[in-house]
């Protein structure tokens, strides 16, 4: 009697097993500000495609367009394990961190091939860092060139900014500008297209990816393509809560890395190619487009010497150590 009561217990436990199947995967959640589709989505779409098919019990879920959080906002909610993966424009954060504004400085960048190098720098490794040392994880490096729009005339050295009111990304951007002579209204860039529309602005810079993705084209007259002296780059890299990493086993972050250097390949390799079609979108859309010359683009490095990059020195712990680190790349 007792044996056939334990067979009979072996026997239900076995069936629960069945019916309950294999353990759920864990879930983490990764927000971005812009439209499905965009380059930055995309970079989350392929970490999380290669999760998934690494079958080592994780699933990302991606929420676009500012769904789950303001763009601002990411930065503390990763920090504190309320969000698990962003696709991030870190410059967003230089609120609490000011050396990231260094990420987003006037001239620092000029191309992508020195994007990249930059990557591998001892000024790369100063950022990374200050983000692992506040709680966030690098997944994947991505640099994005951008221009101007302006509803007005085109902008192009430091005097046409004159008495426009315009928007920029940061902190060091705007300090530029107002010495230009410009008016400061600081929004993130999902907000440029009803600002402009609505005549809150005259004119504002952002990626050559923002600037498709929000359709910035319908409110524009003239463009400022990056071109061979782009003045604005920014590091927009996937960024991970380390809260989240450190809950994970070595598989899971080995999947995870190995989606976001994917991430990051694929970032590079069609980098240049937004650019070029920033520009054939706005043509196509009966806006002026334009470029800087380098002469127009030295005009911009002297004011920004004088403005930003000194005020970043000044007032920023290890500031002018980190400007000049950059600088050093080749």
């Amino acid at each position: 009697m007792q044996r056939l009561f334990s067979g009979a217990v072996a026997a239900a436990a076995l069936f629960a097993t069945a019916l309950s199947g294999p353990a759920e995967a864990l879930v983490l959640k990764a927000s971005h500000q812009w439209p499905k589709g965009d380059v930055r989505d995309e970079m989350l779409r392929i970490i999380a495609r290669e999760v998934e098919a690494a079958d080592v019990g994780l699933e990302i879920r991606i929420y676009p367009a500012k769904s789950l959080f303001k763009p601002r906002e990411q930065w503390r909610a990763m920090v504190e394990g309320q969000l698990d993966i962003s696709a991030f424009p870190l410059d967003y954060a230089s609120g609490e961190h000011p050396q990231f504004s260094a990420t987003l400085m006037p001239g620092l960048v000029r191309n992508h091939e020195r994007a990249r190098r930059l990557n591998d720098s001892e000024f790369m490794n100063r950022i990374k860092k200050i983000i692992e040392d506040a709680g966030v994880v690098v997944l994947s490096d991505a640099w994005l060139a951008g221009g101007f729009v302006s509803k007005k005339g085109c902008i192009r050295g430091p005097e046409t900014v004159e008495g426009l009111v315009m928007r920029a990304a940061g902190p060091m951007f705007e300090e530029m500008l107002r010495a230009a002579g410009a008016s400061i209204a600081s929004m993130p860039s999902s907000e440029i297209y009803t600002a402009m529309q609505q005549g809150v602005l005259d004119a504002a810079n952002t990626s050559s990816a923002s600037l498709v993705s929000y359709r910035i084209y319908e409110v524009s007259k003239c463009l400022t393509a990056p071109g061979e002296n782009a003045l604005w780059f920014m590091y927009e890299p996937v960024l991970m809560s380390k809260k989240t990493w450190d809950r994970l086993d070595e598989a899971q972050r080995e999947a995870l890395l190995r989606g976001g250097r994917k991430a990051e390949e694929y970032f590079f390799q069609v980098a240049k190619d937004l650019d070029t079609r920033l520009v054939d979108v706005y043509r196509k859309a009966g806006v002026e487009v334009t470029e800087m010359t380098a002469a127009e683009y030295e005009a911009w490095i002297e004011v920004a010497r004088t403005s930003a990059y000194r005020k970043f020195a000044e007032e920023v712990p290890g500031g002018a150590e980190l400007v000049d680190l950059a600088l050093q790349v080749e």
